[in-house]
């Protein structure tokens, strides 16, 4: 780079005046134009300077590149681009060509791009990466289990182009899609249903009677390993080691005592959703108490004075204590079942009582993620039946997104909402049960087979691996038919 000793200057006509008609003026207007010619010069080869130290100085980043930018499209539920940069400053830009909000998050450094409408795009810096794989995915609660995840590349290898970049099982363009392995994929993850993985949640928690009569309940909530599916073991945040945790049931007119004793490494406290206690055993610190700190035990007081079908969880950092499992069914006398009336042509039986009662309860989040009574699928549990079994079912939703529970073959009869019982019940094939609410239906196995019940948010379901997840199946046996299998294999 030319650095100039002295500034140009005009030399003025002797006698310092305007004795030349006009002509120093002239002079001095092109030397002026020279001078700023000759700085912009020097700017530019000052900003080249400094790109070059910056990215290739000894203080640079690892290989050395210029700034680079990697495109980024989302839909549901994909991250697509070529991902593959340069060492170097890194920019994303992102555009959400979906119909739901996306956005991105890199893992390993926290940046992250706002939530994006559909059709908007963002630019995020993430600055100087080093080689490496950076983890991308989706925030948004169920996306992430999706399939919107995916890595970033940083490595001095050219990026694919062409065809080379748009290969994949899942891409039905590229010369590498095998359909017949796609299907067998999906074929061999449903065969593995029913699959055995430890641990069980909603496991019914007896009361110890004090003297008075009050039914006291003891819980401890600490961080256990969880395996949601076979051979995926995850940090669960539990009441008790069961996720969810313990079903409470007490009658109308009990004294309850609930003693929980913390054992996660952050304050917390129990909300009582959906259930009446006064305010200061409401669970909300610091509102209505002090956080429990670590180590410490509380014991909340109430009386159960009107019928509820509720739940408790953590209100405390419920961001990452209750999506990762700290929740459970709580439940308040009898469940207000329909009895001895004809609904849409069909008769309930008169003192309905149900063969099958069970609870399940969604979850979309954290460590857990799309699950369903803490076990995504093959680990979810089938519900065995014989034909003309009826079933009583409360749905609860722990996550962060609704669900449309849609149960194959059998109507659900709708008959209380958040346990309020419903005036006019009304049979659903899917009902759709959003963040905190509490559905209660009942159906009755009509027809042997095994019947599937899962999430319609299909991508809570499916995924290019195989069948995950939100679902599980009926498994409905016919008597008749077994007994006259045992007749004929006695016969013979």
């Amino acid at each position: 780079m030319t650095v100039l000793e002295k500034p140009l200057a005009p030399t003025p006509p002797d006698g310092g005046g305007d004795s030349d008609g006009g002509g120093g003026l002239v002079f001095i207007a092109m030397a002026g134009l020279l001078i700023a010619l000759v700085a912009t010069v020097v700017v530019i080869g000052l900003i080249g300077l400094l790109r070059d130290q910056g990215n290739g100085g000894s203080g640079g980043t690892e290989g050395g590149s210029e700034a680079s930018t990697v495109g980024i499209t989302l839909s549901e539920f994909t991250i697509e681009g070529d991902l593959v940069a340069a060492p170097g400053d890194v920019s994303l830009l992102v555009t959400n060509n979906g119909s739901q909000q996306h956005n991105i998050v890199v893992r390993e450094t926290g940046a992250e791009t706002p939530m994006l409408n559909a059709g908007e795009n963002a630019t995020l810096d993430l600055g100087a990466l080093d080689i490496g794989t950076y983890e991308l995915f989706c925030s948004v609660a169920g996306h992430a289990e999706s399939g919107m995840i995916a890595p970033l590349e940083i490595t001095t290898t050219p990026a694919p182009t062409g065809e080379a970049a748009a290969g994949g099982a899942h891409d039905h363009n590229s010369p590498d899609f095998d359909a017949d392995e796609m299907d067998q994929i999906m074929v061999d993850s449903m065969a593995a249903f029913p699959a055995e993985t430890e641990g069980k949640g909603n496991q019914i928690l007896e009361p110890e009677i004090l003297p008075d009569g009050t039914k006291k309940f003891v819980l401890e909530a600490s961080i256990i390993e969880w395996e949601v599916a076979p051979g995926q073991i995850v940090e669960g945040w539990a009441y008790n080691g069961q996720i969810p945790g313990p079903q409470i049931i007490v009658d109308v007119g009990d004294n309850v005592q609930v003693e929980l004793t913390n054992n996660t490494p952050m304050g917390t406290d129990i909300h009582w959703h959906g259930i009446h206690t006064p305010n200061g055993q409401d669970g909300v610190s610091p509102f209505t108490q002090d956080p429990i700190k670590t180590g410490e035990t509380f014991t909340y007081e109430f009386l159960a004075d009107e019928p509820a079908i509720g739940m408790y969880h953590a209100h405390l950092h419920s961001q990452i204590s209750v999506v990762n499992g700290m929740f459970a069914p709580f439940r308040i006398g009898e469940r207000p079942y329909p009895s001895g009336m004809t609904i849409s042509g069909v008769t309930i039986p008169e003192d309905f009582e149900p063969d099958v009662e069970l609870p399940m309860v969604l979850n979309d989040a954290g460590t857990i993620g799309l699950t369903l009574n803490g076990k995504s699928f093959p680990g979810t549990e089938p519900i065995v039946l014989e034909t003309g079994d009826w079933v009583a079912v409360d749905y609860y939703n722990e996550g962060l997104t609704a669900h449309p529970m849609h149960l194959h073959q059998f109507p659900q009869l709708v008959y209380a909402k958040d346990g309020i019982k419903l005036d006019y019940p009304y049979w659903a094939d899917t009902v759709n049960i959003a963040p905190g609410e509490r559905y209660s239906v009942i159906f009755q196995a009509t027809a042997p087979g095994v019947w599937v019940w899962h999430c319609h948010i299909l991508t809570h379901v499916e995924r290019d691996t195989g069948m995950f997840g939100m679902v599980t199946a009926l498994v409905v046996t016919d008597p008749e038919d077994a007994a006259t299998t045992e007749d004929a294999a006695a016969g013979g």
